[in-house]
C-alpha cells in the first residue's frame, strides 16, 4: 500500500518502511503524523477531498543531512570578471513507520 502525503509544501508518494529526504524540519521534531491526500492500493484506492481519513506516521532518522554542494559561476567574457558561489541544501531524513 502506498500513500500520497504533503510534507512542508511538497507531495511525496510513500510506502511503509521507506526512508526519504524532505526539506529541513523544525528542530526537536521526533515524529510526524500527516493525513494522506490519497491511498493507492490497487482496486481499493481512495482519493481525498482534499485529505483522506488515513494517517501516515513517520519518525525522524537524522534531523539534519546536507546535500552535495552546488557551485555556480557568473562570468563575463573579456572583462576579467568571474564570481564563484555555492549552495548546500539541508534536509531531514525520515522513515515511514505506518499507514493506517
Amino acid at each position: 500500500m502506498k500513500a500520497v502525503v504533503k510534507i512542508s509544501g511538497k507531495q511525496y508518494i510513500v510506502a511503509e518502511k521507506e526512508t526519504l529526504l524532505v526539506d529541513l524540519l523544525q528542530e526537536g521534531t521526533k515524529e510526524l503524523k500527516v493525513n494522506a491526500l490519497a491511498i493507492l492500493d490497487g482496486k481499493n484506492s481512495k482519493i481525498g477531498t482534499p485529505e483522506t481519513d488515513a494517517v501516515v506516521t513517520a519518525k525522524v532518522v537524522e534531523p539534519e543531512v546536507k546535500a552535495d554542494k552546488i557551485r555556480y559561476i557568473r562570468y563575463k567574457a573579456k572583462k576579467r570578471v568571474n564570481k564563484v558561489n555555492g549552495h548546500r541544501q539541508r534536509h531531514s531524513k525520515i522513515e515511514i513507520t505506518s499507514i493506517k
